[in-house]
């Protein structure tokens, strides 16, 4: 039998670091040492209540049975008074706020309840690539905009203005921007609004990293309009360090929510209801669990950006979420020449700023989590590594 894979697949490619991931191991396998700076991944466990919760929640012989697709309707009221305390949007826990199994489905579940042939979506350059994927994955065009350094990783509302978006039905964003650690700011996030009010385009706002070394936390949501105009995607991966657990939402506009609730229905059962509780517990925690989370951010951040120091990277001191963004010198071609060298001399992987965009191509990024002994480890090495990088340029310039 001849069988070949669906042409929806013509447009996506295997996600990076599920080939990269491979390639660790089986170098592993042979027995060399990896460092992995590469993905974020958080390593630090969830609070003990949140397990507890868990714990406490499994042993009960009634909370193994099927659940109902729009989540239990104790999570759906803790998000939306999570919301209403660190944002100061006021949603409606039944119609306005629907739990998901990870954020990451709900971009693939938006993208298939909202967009087929002919539509178009914008996506961020750099950007998340599953932003690229889902919207092709539903048989739409990847339009992307460019962010760029000069502009601060903002987007270029004048540039946009002057295309054509008559089949463009929404617009991907995400602030604290991955990769390059942009912080949210509401003006940014207003225009969003303003443009997608304008244009008849849904923003969607994913903001996994709104709490991750950034003492003041914003929503699309709080904005003029937000709740008309755009939705939110959010999760405990980040925040919480619960990213096993598949614990994410989507917010806003009802409308939306149902459309992706009737595609989301045919795929799955329901979450376990005690990840479900102890999701609750999680969204209870106080202003306590988010300071001591970056105090310990922040020291690996101040290793990680060292590390970029080491390799002779540009970069803003002032970043945010889970990552350090570095631009790459001259000595190196780009981000993928100096990741693939750094990973075949001195064992350390991090992340080609490339696989977000071509704006990303000349950047790297290097994941916080690592505990800090590793990070000082991958210093000496990469320290090393440019070190006899430069003496081997000097050797050829001498020629």
């Amino acid at each position: 039998m001849n069988l070949q894979p669906s042409s929806r697949l013509d447009g996506v490619q295997e996600y990076y670091f599920a080939g990269k991931l491979r390639q660790i191991a089986q170098m592993r396998a042979e027995g060399r040492a990896v460092i992995n700076l590469g993905i974020g991944s958080p390593d630090l466990p969830p609070h003990a209540r949140v397990i507890e919760t868990l714990h406490r929640a499994s042993a009960s012989p009634h909370t193994h049975g099927y659940q109902s697709y729009s989540g239990i309707p104790a999570l759906r009221e803790a998000w939306a008074t999570w919301y209403q305390r660190h944002f100061g949007a006021t949603l409606n826990p039944v119609s306005e706020v629907l739990p998901l199994q990870g954020s990451k489905e709900g971009i693939l579940h938006l993208a298939m309840a909202l967009l087929g042939p002919g539509d178009e979506a914008l996506v961020p350059d750099p950007g998340y690539p599953a932003y690229a994927a889902a919207t092709r994955l539903a048989g739409a065009t990847a339009r992307t905009y460019d962010l760029t350094a000069q502009n601060n990783w903002q987007p270029d509302f004048a540039a946009l203005e002057k295309t054509d978006l008559s089949k463009v039905k929404l617009l991907w964003a995400n602030y604290p921007h991955m990769p390059t650690g942009t912080a949210a700011n509401q003006e940014t996030l207003q225009k969003l609004v303003d443009f997608g009010k304008k244009h008849g385009i849904l923003i969607v706002h994913d903001n996994p990293y709104g709490f991750i070394l950034n003492d003041s936390p914003q929503s699309i949501l709080s904005s003029d309009g937000g709740l008309e105009h755009a939705v939110e995607l959010n999760s405990l991966s980040k925040s919480h360090n619960m990213a096993g657990w598949r614990c994410g939402v989507l917010l806003g506009r009802k409308d939306v929510l149902q459309w992706v609730l009737q595609f989301k229905s045919n795929l799955d059962s329901g979450q376990f209801q005690p990840v479900q509780q102890a999701a609750v517990e999680a969204l209870s925690l106080g202003a306590d669990w988010f300071f001591e989370l970056n105090n310990v951010y922040r020291r690996r951040q101040k290793l990680a950006l060292a590390c970029l120091s080491a390799l002779g990277c540009r970069f803003d001191p002032i970043q945010q979420g889970l990552f350090v963004w570095g631009e790459v010198q001259e000595v190196h071609t780009d981000g993928f020449a100096l990741s693939d060298a750094l990973l075949e001399q001195t064992g350390v992987f991090i992340t080609p700023g490339g696989i977000f965009g071509k704006n990303g191509r000349s950047y790297v990024r290097i994941s916080l989590c690592s505990d800090e002994e590793i990070l000082r480890e991958a210093h000496q090495l990469l320290t090393t590594f440019s070190e006899q990088t430069l003496k081997n340029q000097a050797i050829h310039e001498n020629r």
